[in-house]
């Protein structure tokens, strides 16, 4: 894939990104990039649906997007990702199994692209090998991680503390997703976080 298409400031805010887990000398770099693909996708677009396959994982310059499932025709909204963050159908990505949910962009969103097919042959590359390889370990980790505290929020906090948890650590959240979608992240109804945010104000 031709990187030519990706900016230096994207490729530095990646680069940036990419340090929280693994770090490239400039001849690792010079190959890597030559693996990267840029990609825009439009507000509502989606980034990954159910019953397809994931093929890519981002990493977002610009923009964010939420991940939902639907049942019984009703949308769930389970997370989301802003700026300097990555987004993948992380199991469909591994496995080559399709998605059993969507991610879609809430806002235009710009992404660096690391496909399925360029990961394996860096994998098998002398030189990046053993780097992303252990780039894999290590988002499959960071996964993991926001998956046990987001399970471990449902079952330990009111849905009021699971808001003043998300304040402190995503205000971004309120600032930027419409209301409806933080209330079902929430786990509540639009109604019930317009009380929560009252009192909150009341008692300020």
């Amino acid at each position: 894939m031709n990187s030519s298409v990706i900016s230096n400031e994207a490729l530095s805010i990646f680069r940036r990104g990419l340090a929280n887990f693994i770090t490239f000398d400039e001849a690792e770099w010079t190959e890597f990039i030559l693996h990267l693909s840029y990609k825009v996708i439009k507000k509502k677009d989606h980034f990954s649906v159910k019953d397809k396959i994931c093929n890519d994982i981002g990493f977002i310059i610009n923009g964010s997007v939420r991940y939902y499932h639907v049942k019984d025709g009703t949308e769930i909204t389970g997370y989301f990702s802003f700026e300097n963050e990555f987004v993948s159908s992380y199991k469909s990505y591994l496995t080559q199994q399709a998605s059993t949910g969507y991610i879609q962009a809430l806002e235009q969103t710009d992404l660096i692209l690391i496909s399925r097919k360029s990961m394996d042959l860096m994998l098998e590359s002398r030189l990046l090998g053993y780097k992303m390889e252990r780039f894999g370990r290590l988002v499959a980790e960071y996964y993991i991680c926001c998956y046990e505290d987001r399970i471990a929020s449902f079952i330990t906090k009111t849905p009021e503390e699971r808001y003043l948890k998300m304040l402190e650590t995503e205000p971004e959240i309120m600032q930027r997703v419409p209301q409806h979608y933080v209330a079902n992240f929430l786990g509540i109804t639009p109604v019930s976080l317009s009380r929560i945010r009252k009192r909150i104000l009341i008692y300020a």
